[in-house]
């Protein structure tokens, strides 16, 4: 058991018991509300969906091809392992009918060895009608959980990315989503446009006040292909670059700070070599938590 905080391998233990679990992530063709036009054109100024798109994820093929290759990919290694359907890309609430979305949900559900339904959206792309079918779905032997990208909780920070959504949009949809027992995760981005480290912590004893499971951070990156990449070429400073062990630093501060019973399943984000601009730490994800456990063990926290 990890002595410093609950992490993600532990919380899916708990929610899973007896079974080994495995992410996949598919492509389901979705889209956002500040790309189509509903809200906004462009999307987030940081946001680039192929930087984090597994080659199995191929939107060209049905979601159950997808699954199968991705089970494939883990499965030679380790055959007894069960799986998640990630719905990763763009807002995988957005765009179809409650119908429509729970059929692509049901059908994941279907494929052999996948146990449960990882749902990534926005909190203003959810609603009580699609909730309540969701809830539906929701059970031991097939669990539903949603991730919301939260961001920040500052409503000017979500402004200046052109978010297209507020930290009230947020609270609502977590506790909707938690009314009704289904696992409810948040995504926080770390060094976003005009944040300091004090508001990136304010935005944690917020998160402390909802009936959140889990919680995403990684740390904020330039990659090609966005408009955070082009002011950054243009000189704009308005956003962190964090070294490692500045990074590692305030993560040791959010560890403290942040609820015990909240999972946190990652704490950076890698984009691929070809497509990060900044920052370029090289090293692997295993590696950055043995040295902020480090850090952790010699602070005695």
């Amino acid at each position: 058991m990890n002595p410093y905080y609950l992490d993600y391998s532990e919380y899916l233990a708990r929610l899973f018991p007896g079974r080994k679990m495995q992410k996949l992530t598919v492509n389901a063709r979705f889209t956002c509300p500040n790309r189509d036009g509903s809200k906004g054109r462009g999307g987030c100024i940081y946001c680039n969906n192929e930087a984090f798109n597994p080659s199995f994820a191929d939107s060209t093929l049905p979601v159950e091809e997808q699954l199968e290759k991705g089970k494939q990919f883990f499965g030679f290694k380790y055959p007894d392992m069960r799986y998640l359907a990630y719905f990763q890309a763009y807002t995988n609430t957005y765009g179809r009918s409650i119908d429509e979305l729970v059929e692509l949900y049901r059908r994941a559900l279907a494929v052999d060895k996948v146990d449960g339904v990882i749902i990534g959206t926005r909190p203003d792309c959810i609603d009580a009608a699609l909730l309540d079918r969701l809830a539906e779905l929701n059970g031991n032997d097939s669990r539903i959980i949603v991730e919301y990208g939260a961001e920040s909780a500052h409503n000017s920070t979500l402004q200046l990315i052109n978010r297209g959504h507020s930290w009230e949009d947020t609270v609502n949809a977590v506790k909707m989503t938690a009314e009704r027992n289904i696992e409810t995760g948040v995504h926080l981005i770390l060094g976003l446009p005009g944040e300091t480290c004090e508001m990136m912590l304010e935005t944690i004893d917020l998160l402390n006040e909802l009936p959140v499971s889990t919680v995403k951070f990684h740390q904020m990156q330039v990659v090609e292909g966005t408009e955070l990449a082009r002011r950054y070429r243009n000189g704009d400073s308005n956003f962190t670059i964090f070294e490692v062990d500045d990074y590692i630093d305030l993560c040791a501060k959010i560890i403290s700070r942040l609820r015990k019973d909240i999972a946190i399943e990652r704490f950076t984000s890698q984009s691929p070599a070809s497509m990060l601009i900044a920052p370029k730490w090289g090293i692997k994800n295993h590696v950055f938590v043995d040295r902020l456990k480090k850090r952790l063990r010699n602070s005695g926290k």
